[in-house]
């Protein structure tokens, strides 16, 4: 199934349990009872929602995050929640990123599938650098799910938004370290894919090189589950078995309206 959160979804939950305890290695146990869903997940989900229903995205988004409470959300993000406002505050965290997979999924040509980026990001992170990273995550998969070349996306992603995507994961293991921003996350997610040979292996590459472990992995997870056209079975069933039957049903609907939609 090529048009599926799934690969976001489970990079957030493998990556889960090594966001603040790194594991420098691609060897690691894949499944683990310490494994949950975090604010990537829960954000995903409601964006895709947005999208698939013609919700007002900032009201959707608010809502999933007070029904699903203590997940690892942001400070500025939790203040944002508690708020009455729906103002954004003009983040470049690594939250607009994080949460764009359904815009790449959603739209029917490049620039539709930035334009929903743009708009699931602005609603919080309405900094450039926040929009910026957003829209590279779904440009990333949408050019993955109609079929380019890794080196086309990334020369694509280069040109659009001059990321420096010239180095790999064995490169950068060493010395990489924690970073919430868009700039210093969503660059290392998209090599991670590129580094890899099947989805497995992206997810192994996002988190063995440490930092926001759960976001790389998620950022990560949505491209390669579009370019290699699947969620392996095993890592599909482990995941879905760790979401809550709302957030369960409402990734079927969002896969279901996807193939129907095309």
């Amino acid at each position: 199934m090529r048009n599926t959160i799934v690969g976001a979804i489970a990079g957030d939950i493998i990556g889960s349990r090594f966001e603040f305890n790194n594991y420098k290695s691609k060897n690691f146990k894949l499944f683990s009872d310490k494994c949950t869903f975090t604010d990537d997940t829960v954000l995903t989900i409601a964006v895709a929602d947005a999208l698939m229903n013609q919700r007002d995205m900032a009201e959707t988004v608010k809502a999933y995050g007070r029904k699903y409470p203590n997940r690892g959300y942001g400070g500025m993000f939790s203040n944002w929640l508690a708020s009455p406002s729906l103002d954004p505050y003009n983040s470049f965290g690594n939250g607009s990123a994080m949460r764009a997979s359904a815009a790449g999924l959603y739209g029917k040509s490049l620039q539709e599938a930035m334009l929903c980026a743009r708009r699931s990001a602005k609603i919080t992170h309405s900094h450039p650098e926040g929009i910026k990273g957003a829209e590279a995550v779904a440009a990333a998969i949408y050019l993955a799910r109609v079929g380019k070349t890794k080196s086309q996306i990334q020369d694509h992603i280069t040109l659009l938004f001059g990321y420096d995507l010239n180095f790999t994961c064995d490169g950068i293991r060493e010395t990489y370290s924690f970073d919430e921003t868009c700039q210093g996350t969503v660059p290392q997610a998209i090599v991670a894919f590129l580094d890899s040979s099947t989805y497995e292996d992206a997810i192994r590459n996002a988190v063995s090189i440490g930092g926001d472990s759960d976001t790389i992995a998620t950022i990560t997870g949505g491209i390669a589950a579009a370019f290699y056209r699947s969620v392996p079975a095993e890592i599909r069933s482990f995941a879905l078995t760790k979401l809550t039957p709302e957030l369960r049903r409402t990734v079927h609907d969002f896969e279901e309206w996807c193939a129907g939609k095309r």
